[in-house]
């Protein structure tokens, strides 16, 4: 008992700092965003005295903050949805259907997981260029959707083959297509993986950096990382506002991700157990 005991004491103090670590960053740019330029110049580690929102009231009364916000909003709403649709039709071809090239197809896209975009950006270039999607948030949604979709099927391939062989019997008897037992049936039973892999494709896309660094290069559809780089760039002097930008820039995603964080660990469990 005292060895357990004892055990999880160190696991608790690791555990301790390795959050503090993690959070310290975050929390200087957060408080940075409340200080002056002078004040981070006489003290760099230090606390806001007096503590302002000046900065934080410039970026959000300002019209470029919320454009950025528009077009990561536009580029993680529809690459979420092509993800998730054609995942999940994907997913359900692979699971529930008998054909000769199955398991090629599965170990097709498990090796999507080992072919990371930045590999492929050159080319990935050169094909959008050619389809003139350059400078165009589709020229960052398609390519997105084909990199997210190794991620969404290894997911919810493991859902829908779990769902019993019964159930479908059942709805062929009443009368049920297969379509209609996808609609009914296939979507609702596999809902957690849905909206684990919706999450986590959504959060991709709200960080993506590279391939829209490569594929935009007019400010006006600049995602929200590319718009972080242009503003500390152009105001790399005024570090309290480049900090405070940074810090609102951050704040979708963190929300976004605490409120989530239970139904990924759930819907990732579930694959598990598939």
């Amino acid at each position: 008992m005292r060895h357990s005991a004892a055990s999880n004491a160190v696991v608790s103090v690791i555990a301790a700092v390795v959050i503090v670590l993690m959070l310290a960053p975050v929390a200087y740019i957060v408080i940075g965003g409340f200080r002056t330029n002078s004040q981070i110049t006489d003290s760099p580690a230090g606390f806001p005295a007096p503590w302002v929102a000046t900065n934080y009231l410039d970026v959000l009364t300002g019209g470029l903050f919320w454009r950025l916000v528009g077009n990561s909003l536009i580029v993680g709403l529809l690459t979420t949805l092509g993800v998730v649709v054609l995942g999940l039709m994907a997913s359900f071809a692979i699971a529930r259907y008998e054909y000769r090239l199955r398991g090629a197809m599965y170990a097709l896209f498990a090796a999507g997981l080992m072919f990371p975009v930045t590999v492929a950006i050159t080319p990935l270039y050169i094909v959008v260029k050619n389809l003139g999607l350059t400078n165009t948030l589709a020229g960052v949604i398609l390519p997105q959707i084909a990199f997210g979709l190794p991620t969404t099927i290894i997911i919810l391939v493991p859902f829908l083959r779990a769902i019993p062989a019964e159930i479908q019997e059942a709805a062929e008897i009443d009368g049920a297509s297969r379509l209609g037992f996808f609609w009914r049936m296939v979507i609702p039973l596999s809902l957690p993986g849905v909206v684990t892999v919706g999450i986590l494709a959504f959060i991709g896309s709200w960080n993506g950096y590279l391939l829209p660094l490569f594929i935009l290069n007019n400010p006006s559809t600049f995602t929200l990382p590319l718009g972080v780089q242009q503003f500390s760039s152009q105001y790399s002097v005024d570090t309290a506002r480049v900090l405070a930008f940074t810090s609102l820039s951050m704040l979708p995603a963190l929300v976004f991700f605490s409120i989530f964080q239970r139904r990924i660990v759930g819907g990732l469990t579930g694959a598990v157990k598939g």
